[in-house]
């Protein structure tokens, strides 16, 4: 069978097993074990695989991802993630657009830590729009920085996504995390940059209106009791993995481990919400552990039948510069997104995307972080991105699907500004690293 067959024959399965609504995992594996079947030898190759698959499981590698899932769930259902939004509302003040500003940022804080974008979209929506809509916002306002936030959510770390994508390339957990804290930082600023040109033209977009006001001292303390331990567990994380302190599994533990004892401090941990915190994060888990199983798998297969070495001598046949090549993935990245989950992406292009991109001479682990920002941007992008819909269901419900895309059009700007720059200037993904090692 040639390569191009074999493929077909994997891919084809596949997507006939969603069609006729198979859950993504579930589709995989009957696919991963009909092309054991045909190209493994049967009943034997079958068994083959599945040792193979279950082998992926034990990786250590794997570890941190219901660590940052179970810490991302304690930040929310004890209520640390209010705490940390009402206190960055009250030190913003009156400044023009600043429940903008705490979607941003609080948004990101949580977002970060959940690992999932649409769940995310979904709490912040619903929280956000509807009291920044009874203040006077515009719709461009209020939904297009909850929709960015995704993208800052999937880079910086912790990020259980990162984690995952990692784990299914087989590149430095590590590196791929640390890699994204510069051009998270940078985002950041595009975000806040954009938040306050759209106030600058258009003031009445973003009214003020009056609040309590502070003392410097009583903002102070709101910093320090409020923001400064959920914010510097996060920073002490990271520091704690760029100087090698910590493995990537021992920081996800630390970090589990730091929010049960600030939510102790603060008297806000209960039975009930460690008990929903445990079985989010092991709901997600699950689910996780079941697509590298898939993903490890599927990229056997397609080694065994020669589909990767052949769909990789064709690709490169065309004889395009790298760059071009690597638009032509983040094509089929942004449209792959109108329609699937991103781990679903990951799990049908990483056995082909990363060999690929080794072939051409990349670095893995930046090529990893433009894969990350990829899959966020498609999930934003007109006029199927799935958290458009997500957001359409939390939104008020006067809300159209235009407004929605034009509210984030702009963050898209800013997202597609940064990878961009990321090609123009790699050591920005690659520097803090290189550092670590």
């Amino acid at each position: 069978m040639e390569w191009y067959e074999a493929l077909a024959l994997l891919l084809g399965t596949i997507v006939f097993l969603m069609a006729i609504g198979m859950p993504v995992a579930l589709a995989f594996l009957a696919a991963n074990i009909i092309g054991a079947w045909v190209f493994m030898g049967g009943d034997r190759g079958v068994a083959q695989l599945l040792n193979n698959g279950l082998g992926s499981l034990t990786k250590f590698a794997l570890v941190p991802i219901p660590l940052f899932l179970l810490m991302g769930e304690l930040f929310f259902h004890t209520g640390l993630g209010r705490r940390m939004f009402n206190a960055i509302d009250q030190l913003l003040g009156r400044l023009p657009g600043r429940l903008s500003y705490v979607t941003v940022l609080g948004g990101t804080g949580f977002s970060t830590l959940s690992g999932s974008s649409m769940g995310s979209t979904a709490l912040l929506g619903s929280l956000m729009v509807s009291e920044m809509t009874e203040r006077g916002y515009k719709k461009h306002m209020s939904i297009g920085p909850i929709l960015g936030t995704g993208g800052l959510a999937i880079i910086i770390p912790p990020s259980a996504l990162a984690v995952l994508l990692a784990t299914l390339a087989q590149i430095d957990v590590g590196a791929l995390l640390i890699a994204g804290v510069i051009p998270g930082l940078i985002l950041a600023g595009l975000y806040i940059g954009m938040i306050w040109f759209q106030t600058r033209i258009d003031p009445e977009a973003a009214p003020a209106y009056d609040i309590e006001p502070r003392s410097i001292g009583a903002k102070l303390a709101l910093l320090g009791r409020d923001v400064v331990p959920m914010v510097g567990l996060m920073v002490v994380i990271v520091m704690m993995m760029i100087n090698g302190i910590v493995t990537p599994s021992e920081a996800a533990a630390f970090g589990a481990l730091g929010v049960i004892i600030l939510a102790l401090l603060f008297r806000c941990l209960s039975w009930e919400s460690l008990r929903k915190s445990i079985i989010g994060a092991l709901r997600v888990t699950l689910m996780a552990y079941l697509i590298v199983f898939g993903s490890a798998t599927f990229s056997q297969l397609l080694a065994f039948s020669g589909a990767s070495r052949g769909l990789i001598d064709w690709a490169t046949g065309f004889d395009l510069a790298p760059v071009a090549m690597l638009l032509v993935m983040f094509a089929v990245l942004l449209i792959l997104g109108m329609f699937m989950e991103q781990i679903s992406i990951m799990l049908l292009t990483v056995p082909i995307f990363f060999p690929l991109a080794q072939s051409l001479g990349f670095d893995l682990i930046w090529f990893g972080l433009i894969m990350l920002l990829a899959l966020e941007i498609s999930f934003t992008t007109p006029p199927f991105g799935l958290l458009l819909f997500v957001m359409k269901g939390v939104a008020p419900p006067d809300t159209t699907m235009r407004q929605i895309y034009v509210s984030a059009l702009p963050f898209i700007v800013c997202s597609l500004a940064l990878v961009v720059l990321l090609i123009v200037f790699p050591q920005l993904a690659t520097w803090l690293p290189g550092l670590s090692g």
